[in-house]
């Protein structure tokens, strides 16, 4: 740690309270290096055992310090003995007021300071920039760091934040809104002590600079809860959707979180709901990867104008392709004006260019700054060819505020995330909180939850609950077959795992046989008669309270496919109907939803208005914990709620 230190020009003091000389500048107490000291000490760096460090932090309160950095392990983590630990030096910092970073991080690092509080004395060579890094772990923050160095990036700020027994992720993002030398801020998350203000603080950050987040526990298996919505609603999913919803660009891997800041700390698109791309390539299989990866990640590359078509007729010769993507064949002179040309295009709102580095035939640098590019359409470049040639061009792309990279999967990466900031901030604005009605008394049997679900003015098939099985045979006349015939008791959430529910009953006989496999299963006298729906696509729909950010709601598949393949959206409530309805967009099978081989077309509006209305009812009814749809079937006809489930607090079920 004193290696690292040294490059600060402040006053700096050493402690070894078991070896003390002070001769030589070792001091027994951080009191009395003060009192050497010709300047304020201001941050106390913690390099003790677990045990001593409540002590130690005291001693710096008492020398004057504000800040201190516990680098030491073995606190919560380590059991009931860290845990006293820990909650030990909690409370000198609770009483004291100073602020503290860890325990359990390799510290912290601002190279526009000259200030390397770390145990990795290679920090000390990373190049002040505008990139701020805020991780989880103290690792992953030099880790990142040193590969968006070696990406072309410089560091405003690396944290560490360990255990965050006091600093938390949250509290540096709220300081970096307003910090100048900070353009573009990278998130590593691995757990999240409070869900709300998180977000709050990332709201605030990503209305002045893109935040691009890392969240950790893909793996994670939480335990279940009682319905589908609880289960599929894990930690990791529910973060990465917080985060995003806050604004944060979310990514899947380190290298993918390096080439989105490489990207967004230099240039932002404008704000879309459908950003175009042009696509530029001396090269034609490059281009083709690049065009490939577009269209994986729905990023639109629309047909260039006529008018700009004929322009690069004029340019290229006749047998290259040059409706998006342009393939200029090997470059030439002409290079710089078809740039232009295709940045010029009314539908482009970015350009991605590939090349070999080929200085005989054309240097990007001075073609990029020939084509003069409109200032809201920038450009993005990825340059091949060995390092000791393309390196150095790479660089002088990025001094001139052009993103550049090695390969096209690089580039994609930060195109990926650059579409994704446009879209988010096309998209600003909060949900206004909707009033979902009040809510009958006791426990919600499926029949009493339908009828509310009506109330919410979303359609369920017609139905009759009935308390005998006389009354289940008048309701098959007066419906008709084919029904559902379903046990009704409120305290079963799944009914279909206690032999409660059967399909496609026509006839007295069948139904007669139904009510009697049901009764015989669970001890049921109550019924639910109901008008089986037409077939369609199955999805889930549930709102529930999540214990770290509160009402999210979730949307996936129906049935166990959802579950098996974790193929969900998940939103924090309240949200709007138009938010909601870009929801299924983003699940794997959302082709099914799209008229898939001739099935029922969902219909945006419709369904956002559902998940909405679900979303109102946790933030109406604080006493109510869970509400769920499965499924919720997509029919020709529209949507329709064959099951509904509702959960309240048991204090208030009993009330």
């Amino acid at each position: 740690m004193s290696r690292s230190l040294t490059g600060f020009t402040g006053g700096l003091a050493l402690v070894n309270s078991r070896n003390p000389d002070p001769e030589s500048g070792l001091h027994a107490s951080v009191r009395e290096a003060a009192e050497h000291s010709s300047t304020r000490l201001d941050l106390a760096v913690l390099c003790v055992p677990a045990a001593a460090c409540a002590d130690a932090l005291a001693d710096a309160v008492a020398a004057g310090c504000r800040a201190a950095l516990i680098c030491a392990g073995g606190f919560g983590e380590a059991g009931e003995a860290g845990q006293a630990h820990e909650d030990a030096v909690r409370r000198v910092a609770e009483e004291t007021g100073i602020r503290l970073l860890g325990p359990n991080t390799s510290g912290f690092f601002v190279p526009h300071r000259g200030l390397t509080a770390s145990f990795v004395p290679g920090a000390r060579q990373l190049p002040a920039g505008g990139v701020a890094v805020v991780a989880a772990s103290g690792g992953i923050n030099h880790a990142l760091s040193f590969e968006l160095t070696n990406a072309g990036n410089g560091v405003s700020l690396g944290v560490g934040i360990g255990a965050g027994v006091d600093v938390t992720a949250a509290d540096v993002l709220e300081y970096l809104v307003d910090d100048p030398q900070t353009t573009a801020v990278a998130l590593h998350l691995e757990s999240v002590p409070d869900g709300p203000r998180l977000v709050r603080a990332l709201r605030r950050l990503t209305e002045v600079k893109p935040v691009v987040a890392l969240v950790v526990g893909r793996s994670d298996v939480a335990e279940f809860a009682q319905s589908h919505t609880g289960a599929l609603a894990t930690s990791w999913r529910t973060t990465r959707a917080a985060v995003a919803q806050a604004g944060a660009v979310v990514v899947d891997d380190e290298r993918e979180l390096v080439d989105a800041l490489t990207a967004l700390s230099r240039v932002r698109l404008r704000p879309a709901a459908d950003p175009g791309l042009g696509i530029v390539t001396a090269q034609a299989g490059p281009g083709l990867l690049l065009a490939d990866r577009a269209g994986a990640d729905e990023i639109a590359t629309p047909e260039l104008a006529a008018e700009t078509q004929a322009r690069l007729s004029e340019l290229l010769p006749p047998l290259t392709f040059q409706r998006n993507p342009v393939d200029t064949g090997r470059p030439d002179k002409s290079f710089p004006a078809v740039l232009g040309a295709v940045a010029g295009d009314d539908a482009i709102d970015s350009v991605v260019v590939y090349a070999l580095t080929e200085p005989d035939s054309v240097d990007l640098v001075t073609a990029l700054q020939d084509a003069d590019l409109p200032a809201d359409v920038p450009a993005v470049v990825a340059l091949g060819g060995l390092d000791d040639e393309a390196a150095e061009q790479r660089i002088q792309l990025h001094k001139t505020g052009v993103p550049a990279f090695a390969t096209p999967t690089a580039a994609a990466n930060a195109l990926r995330a650059l579409v994704a900031d446009s879209r988010r901030r096309f998209r600003t604005g909060t949900a206004a909180e909707r009033q979902a009605p009040a809510l009958p008394g006791g426990l919600l049997d499926e029949h009493a939850a339908k009828n509310y679900l009506a109330e919410l003015g979303i359609r369920t098939p017609p139905r009759r609950a009935c308390a005998s099985r006389e009354e289940a045979q008048r309701a098959l006349t007066e419906l008709g077959g084919p029904v559902a015939v379903k046990l009704l008791d409120a305290t079963v959430l799944h009914k279909t795992d206690v032999g409660g529910v059967h399909l496609g009953v026509r006839t007295p006989d069948e139904l007669d046989a139904a009510l009697e496999a049901i009764h015989a299963a669970t001890g049921a006298t109550g019924y639910l008669v109901e008008s089986m729906a037409p077939g369609g696509v199955d999805l889930v729909v549930g709102a529930h309270r999540d214990p770290v950010f509160g009402p999210v709601v979730l949307v996936g598949l129906g049935g166990t496919a959802a579950e098996a393949l974790g193929d969900v959206a998940v939103r924090l409530a309240p949200v709007t109907a138009n938010e909601a309805a870009e929801m299924p967009g983003e699940l794997l099978g959302k082709e099914l939803l799209r008229g898939w081989r001739g099935g029922p077309e969902l219909n945006p509006h419709e369904f956002g208005e559902v998940v909405a209305a679900l979303a109102a009812v946790l933030t109406s009814h604080p006493e109510v914990t869970e509400i769920e749809i499965n499924p919720l079937r997509l029919t020709t006809d529209g949507l329709v709620a064959l099951d509904a489930v509702v959960v309240r607090t048991e204090e208030d079920r009993n009330a």
